[in-house]
């Protein structure tokens, strides 16, 4: 899975009078993106959704990333908040391969956190 974790961006700033130690303020932090991917279901509940976004409907939603131990008991849980797809990608289709139907999501939001 990729980093969920937000980028903190720091300000430069320099005070009136002694100018030898340059301040460090906090500025704004930027989440990245989080890409999705499973392999080909019945399920069409995330694609209808990323097809509602590009119809010019704007669904932003909350959710949940979570980590099962073999047992299927919840070890770990990242939400992310106000996340709406940008990218679709549909599996690739080659006869001569073996490879497994593999859908991406790529879903923009606006804050992530450890729960």
């Amino acid at each position: 899975m990729q980093r969920l974790w937000r980028q903190q961006r720091s300000i430069e700033y320099r005070e009136g009078g002694e100018n030898r130690t340059v301040r460090k303020l906090p500025g704004m932090t930027k989440y990245p993106n989080i890409v999705l991917k499973w392999g080909l279901s019945d399920s069409d509940e995330l694609y209808k959704w990323w097809k509602s976004i590009m119809n010019g409907k704007v669904d932003r939603r909350n959710g949940s990333i979570i980590l099962l131990d073999t047992e299927g008991n919840e070890k770990v849980r990242w939400n992310f908040f106000n996340a709406w797809p940008t990218k679709w990608d549909g599996p690739d289709f080659n006869a001569k391969g073996n490879d497994v139907a593999i859908e991406t999501l790529e879903l923009a939001n606006e804050g992530t956190e450890r729960a």
